[in-house]
């Protein structure tokens, strides 16, 4: 089972200078006002992606493209080739190498609590979560604000959220998730650019006629989590 841990719309957060000057619930209002001033946007991302029990790591690269309401393309170009496209009416998963696609609906996908919800900014920052002062890594020399997300409804899939944002944009660059089970999806936007123009094509996908199919299978049996 190959595991699709999207990553990104499951939290990002901050604001920053050389000291914080904001309360982090002000500054979770003035993210989530920064969302809702854009129409789209388009990123490279890099994903690192830990699994607690074999402490191996996955590292992932792509692109993201984002148009309002709720059109995803999330194309992840390394380790292999994988298409995720969230249309107006269905998403699709494919995978070009093994020529099968997985098709579930729209709702369950955004309504889940999932690194896309973030992207997408559906997540409330201040309703949702608890949201905290963070504490930069060792290093850190980035000058971004880091924030700390406690769900207020935790979920297996979301026990805990750290965002990193920039100060000068109150846009959010990087995000790192928690499961129960201590796995950690760790996703790093770049290239970011504002209000492109996409068409609505890029968010539409046809399967071949040899591509397998599955249809409406449950979020939680391809881990749809990124």
């Amino acid at each position: 089972m190959k595991y699709l841990c999207f990553a990104c719309l499951a939290a990002m957060l901050a604001w920053a200078g050389p000291a914080m000057a904001d309360d982090p619930s002000q500054l979770a209002g003035r993210i989530q006002q920064k969302y809702a001033s854009i129409t789209a946007f388009s990123a490279d991302f890099t994903q690192a992606i830990r699994n607690a029990a074999s402490g191996d790591t996955e590292h992932r690269s792509g692109s993201f493209l984002f148009k309002k309401p709720t059109l995803v393309r999330w194309e992840t170009v390394k380790p292999e080739k994988e298409l995720l496209i969230v249309g107006a009416s269905a998403v699709w998963d494919y995978f070009e190498e093994d020529k099968e696609a997985y098709k579930y609906s729209v709702k369950d996908i955004i309504s889940s609590k999932t690194m896309l919800r973030f992207l997408t900014g559906k997540a409330n920052l201040n309703e949702d979560f608890i949201v905290a002062a963070g504490k930069p890594e060792a290093g850190d020399t980035s000058g971004l604000t880091v924030l700390d997300l406690a769900p207020r409804d935790p979920e297996p899939g979301l026990v805990m959220a750290k965002i990193w944002v920039d100060p000068h944009t109150d846009w959010i660059v990087r995000i790192r998730i928690q499961d129960f089970y201590a796995n950690t999806n760790d996703l790093t936007l770049s290239h970011v650019v504002l209000n492109p123009t996409l068409p609505d094509k890029l968010f539409a996908f046809t399967p071949a006629k040899d591509v397998k199919i599955h249809e409406n299978g449950p979020v939680e049996e391809r881990n749809l989590s990124k």
